[in-house]
């Protein structure tokens, strides 16, 4: 009997082993196919999906560094430099608009790319049976393909549809197809817009060089990289012409803006989530001339834009022409604190049950407001130099104690800030962590997070007034830690969130991070090249890549000349600089208004993963049942 047992026993078990597994269920899959909206181009985004599914499991730990540093090694001159102009952006009516998405700031329908998987049958042939949802009965149209073939379909939002799939007549499967659209909207300042990192950086001959003043009289200002182009003197029109470009020209506004970056992150992290993105971030906006006041930006354009970033966003909010304006005297002076603000202060107001809700505002506001540009200067500007004596590139020179008068006022202007963000911007009180404050990394920080860079000329010697002060920068890292501190206290104040997760992966990146001779590379080289007696020192200008991946994620006064190459046109020059002494100042702008001091394209791409880490917590707490849309 024992015997008959084990014998039925491994009979039924051979029998197991040798039958074929059950054939899974027929499934519907589906992806929105443009998901980051602001590329009017889905293949454009679909550049980002791959290069993102591409990463190891341990590289999507930094997806976004990990994403821009493989994007890097197949772009010379970085991934924008396609894409910019294939963007919702106008830049000649400062606002957001897609000739082919007429309604890119209030969506009516998404595509989305539905396929059909676990369907064996060689040749099969599938119908797709769409039905709206929320409309009571009835069908939408139907489709015959191929099963082996994705099918693109136009699906309404918000209420999305019901999609069938048939083979042979019989029903297989069917979903419910919702796509989730987040509204992100981005204000700030310098390190919120991309400043350093234009789109098309500029290119530079390979034999030419530049000469910034008469041989004879001032040999330190010969020699430099010369733009690549007809031109033949600087700052005339052919030269201008050959200027590096960005997303938005007058705010220095670029496709590497780390706010920009977190909200693509965002979209590509969900296939049935969509991105509504809308960037106003200013290089040198405050938060009074830049978010409540016009601000026209950083560099001169024949259309400067028009609003302040708070009415941008209103007026992106509110369906066309529906924003008004409103007379707010009295309303974000803070009793007077905040004089900027007092009387004439008109501002965009849209209905609240018109507004469209904002998912998503991310900040980066505050540096401007203490004048840390003027402590930078104070920092790398020779105490003897003709720059320093006129106030630096930014009109004023000043060190910790002018910097601590100003930090004392940044708590108000925060607190108006946050009285719009409710009252104009219409998010919910009890919502405030939808806005997103993020912090500043540190400048010259070395590796232990607590030194900064030596004394010297690292990176700077594009001009001979810059030499970095390690005294004075020890100075400004302290008021930037408290700069530090008063942005957490007012994010806990007002409920926003707070990120600074990428301060420490900052360290041992600053500004002097290279090397001053026998760099192994042209990306860590900290010199500038110049040319003499016929050749080029240490290396040829075109062949340095502004994208390349590099140690340091600050751009130097020397990347800065290489990257984007500011300068001012020639007629210009003529009317405000007539005297030859002063040509050097054409020098100095290429070397600071084009980003010096501001993150690399890595750099921001490190901050864009730490906006990422919190942003991905706040939209699931307000997803589903509990997101008010």
């Amino acid at each position: 009997m024992k015997t008959m047992r084990s014998l039925i026993v491994a009979t039924l078990t051979a029998v197991s082993v040798l039958a074929p597994p059950a054939a899974a269920a027929p499934r519907i899959e589906w992806r929105v196919e443009n998901p980051f909206r602001l590329f009017n181009d889905p293949l454009d985004t679909e550049v980002h999906r791959q290069t993102l599914e591409s990463l190891t499991p341990e590289e999507r730990r930094f997806p976004v560094l990990n994403s821009e540093r493989a994007l890097a090694s197949r772009h010379a001159e970085g991934w924008a430099a396609t894409m910019f102009k294939k963007t919702c952006w106008h830049w000649a009516d400062n606002r957001h608009a897609c000739p082919d998405q007429p309604d890119y700031l209030h969506p009516k329908s998404h595509v989305v790319i539905a396929s059909a998987s676990e369907i064996e049958a060689v040749g099969a042939t599938c119908t797709w049976l769409t039905a709206p949802l929320g409309r009571g009965k009835g069908r939408g149209r139907a489709y015959t393909k191929p099963c082996n073939e994705p099918l693109a379909l136009e699906i309404p939002y918000p209420t999305g549809a019901e999609l069938e799939l048939q083979v042979d007549g019989e029903k297989v499967a069917e979903t419910r197809v919702v796509v989730q659209d987040l509204l992100i909207a981005a204000v700030g300042d310098s390190f919120g817009s991309g400043e350093g990192n234009p789109d098309l950086p500029v290119r530079f001959s390979r034999e030419r060089a530049a000469d910034y003043a008469n041989p004879k009289k001032v040999v330190d200002l010969i020699g430099y990289p010369a733009r690549s182009g007809a031109w033949r003197q600087i700052g005339d029109k052919d030269f201008i012409e050959e200027n590096a470009r960005w997303l938005d020209q007058a705010c220095h506004r670029s496709l590497y803006s780390h706010q920009l970056r977190a909200a693509l992150g965002l979209a590509l992290e969900d296939p049935h989530r969509a991105v509504t993105y809308v960037g106003l971030a200013c290089s040198g906006a405050e938060i009074t001339t830049g978010l409540f006041l016009r601000y026209k930006g950083n560099e001169w354009v024949p259309h400067p834009p028009d609003l302040s970033q708070l009415s941008a966003i209103v007026e992106a909010q509110c369906p066309d022409g529906e924003a008004v304006d409103v007379d707010l005297p009295e309303a974000y002076h803070m009793n007077g604190a905040i004089p900027d603000l007092q009387g004439g202060l008109v501002l965009k107001r849209c209905d609240q049950e018109k507004a469209r809700k904002i998912d998503l505002l991310l900040v980066s506001i505050g540096g401007n407001d203490v004048g840390f540009s003027r402590l930078v200067a104070n920092a790398v500007l020779a105490d003897k130099s003709n720059l320093k004596r006129l106030g630096g590139w930014i009109g004023q020179v000043y060190g910790k104690a002018e910097a601590e008068i100003q930090l004392k006022l940044l708590d108000d202007r925060y607190k108006a800030l946050n009285r719009a963000v409710h009252n104009l911007l219409h998010i919910p009180w009890g919502q405030s962590d939808r806005v997103i404050l993020t912090s500043y990394p540190g400048l010259a920080l070395l590796d232990d997070g607590k030194s900064v860079c030596p004394d010297g000329r690292a990176g700077m010697d594009v001009l001979p007034d810059f030499v970095l002060s390690r005294s004075k920068a020890a100075e400004s890292t302290v008021v930037a830690d408290h700069l530090h501190r008063i942005m957490r206290k007012s994010a806990k104040t007002h409920g926003w969130s707070f990120v600074e997760r990428h301060r420490a992966t900052f360290q041992g990146r600053g500004i002097c991070a290279g090397f001053t001779e026998s760099a192994f590379s042209i990306a860590e080289d900290l010199r500038l090249p110049r040319r003499s007696n016929g050749a080029w020192e240490p290396y040829n200008p075109a062949d340095y890549q502004a994208y390349a991946p590099r140690q340091r994620w600050f751009r130097t006064p020397n990347d800065a000349f290489l990257t984007a190459n500011v300068h001012v046109a020639g007629s210009v020059m003529q009317k405000a600089l007539k005297l030859e002494s002063l040509s050097w100042f054409q020098v100095l702008v290429a070397s600071t208004y084009s980003g010096a001091f501001h993150p690399t394209a890595e750099g921001h791409a490190a901050i864009a993963d730490s906006v990422i880490e919190r942003a991905r917590a706040v939209i699931e707490k307000y997803s589903g049942s509990n997101r008010e849309k």
